[in-house]
């Protein structure tokens, strides 16, 4: 007996094929979408978001500043504590790995405790906390050395998770071939192991680098100076000023400048990664 097709069966019973039920279904999406955006474009104030966020004269005037004070402080709290986070990551990792339990459990301990606090703690004991633990002593650079630390000590707790699965990753015959030709397994960890991790890990920490952009913005909680001041402190203390919310929009186009191509940046080099896999 003959098959019937589908679209047959779907015609003579009045239904709907399953590729027409999907394209019907998107359709709606597509039209519930335009929709919503037509009633935000109509019903917004348009002079009033131009007049407080969107204000040129104001915007204007923030420049050169908001570069030369803003974003190079927050580029330079940014890389410094990415910098103590990987080199913290990478000592946490090989803790993690090690043999030795005191070494395992501090790293798990540490690992469990930074990634559990919130970044703004970290910052507040930092800046109040070590003084008070440790009178007369002061972290080199000031402010800039207090935020890289804080940044550091969160980074490193991430860094360190991926650090050790980077390490995992790299087939155990490289240690053994290595150890084989007479290396010890400090320099076979230091010039075979950690070098193929490193590159296998290099777009997770692209991510990490972007995650601390953003929270470098919690600098302002150190009692920074007008010189010292990052951008969101920057695009605040302005805004206050002029009573006007465009330096907040402004300070937020400065972060997208340095965020949306290190994203990219991560994208590309894990798409990479996979082809290289294949």
């Amino acid at each position: 007996m003959a098959s019937t097709s589908e679209p047959a069966a779907a015609a003579r019973g009045g239904g709907l094929t399953r590729r027409r039920r999907r394209r019907l279904v998107l359709g709606g999406e597509y039209g519930v979408f335009v929709i919503a955006v037509g009633l935000a474009i109509a019903l917004a104030d348009w002079h009033a978001l131009h007049i407080n966020f969107l204000n040129w004269s104001v915007a204007r005037d923030l420049f050169p500043d908001i570069i030369t004070i803003g974003l190079r402080n927050t580029v330079a709290f940014t890389v410094s504590g990415f910098v103590l986070g990987l080199v913290g990551g990478l000592v946490i990792a090989l803790m993690r790995l090690s043999s030795a339990l005191p070494f395992r459990w501090f790293a798990m301990a540490y690992i469990e405790v930074f990634r559990g606090l919130p970044a703004l703690l970290i910052f507040i004991f930092v800046g109040t906390g070590i003084p008070l633990a440790f009178p007369g002593f002061e972290l080199p650079g000031g402010v800039y050395g207090q935020a890289a630390v804080s940044l550091g000590l969160v980074a490193a707790a991430y860094m360190a998770e991926t650090i050790r699965a980077g390490i995992e990753a790299v087939p155990r015959g490289q240690t053994e071939a290595a150890r084989s030709l007479g290396m010890s397994q400090f320099r076979a960890m230091r010039t075979i192991v950690i070098p193929q991790a490193l590159r296998v890990v290099i777009p997770p920490l692209t991510n990490e680098l972007v995650l601390l952009f953003k929270d470098s913005s919690l600098a302002l909680f150190l009692g920074v100076l007008l010189s010292q001041r990052e951008l969101t402190k920057f695009g605040r203390d302005a805004a206050s000023q002029l009573g006007n919310t465009t330096p907040i929009l402004v300070a937020g186009l400065c972060y997208l400048l340095i965020t949306i191509p290190l994203g990219y940046l991560a994208r590309r080099l894990e798409a990479r990664q996979k082809r290289g896999r294949r």
